[in-house]
């Protein structure tokens, strides 16, 4: 009896510390992200409750996430007035870089910066292992979609804002 209970213990101890490695999972609450904007200003993630929001991982050397950029920009003019937002989290270490990414992208959208990179304490968090990740939040911040591919990133948003906050 007593190795029964050992191996259920073992098991339940195996399970949580897994699924606390794990990224951040469709359904889950996602976790707060409190960084500096571009004007030093600490923008947090749960400030955005009640709009529907994009969590975009980016860089300015990432030429995925820079090819991604155009698209991002029209579903956020599309969407912004009806209650979408994108929260981008760069994890450029090179403020500059940052900065003049933003600019030559066009990305009107709320920008932070994890400064620390990969190793920051918001990318640790989120378990970031490659760039561009993305997490669609419905109103309340739970995590309905993670790196939804183009054509679904649309139909889910435009799905979300017919919601009532």
């Amino acid at each position: 009896m007593k190795k029964i209970n050992g191996l259920i213990i073992l098991t339940a101890v195996l399970l949580y510390s897994s699924y606390s490695l794990a990224q951040p999972v469709v359904g889950q609450q996602a976790p707060d992200i409190a960084l500096p904007n571009l004007r030093g200003k600490i923008v947090k993630l749960s400030e955005m409750t009640g709009q529907v929001v994009l969590v975009d991982f980016w860089a300015s050397w990432c030429g995925p996430c820079r090819k991604a950029n155009p698209n991002l920009l029209s579903l956020y003019n599309k969407y912004k007035r009806n209650g979408f937002e994108i929260f981008g989290v760069s994890l450029d270490e090179d403020e500059a870089a940052y900065k003049k990414a933003i600019v030559a992208d066009k990305m009107s959208w709320i920008q932070v910066q994890e400064s620390g990179g990969w190793e920051g304490p918001v990318a640790s968090l989120w378990k970031v292992e490659e760039i561009p990740a993305s997490y669609l939040l419905d109103r309340s911040g739970k995590i309905v979609a993670v790196n939804p591919e183009k054509t679904d990133l649309e139909t889910k948003i435009i799905e979300l804002l017919k919601k009532e906050p």
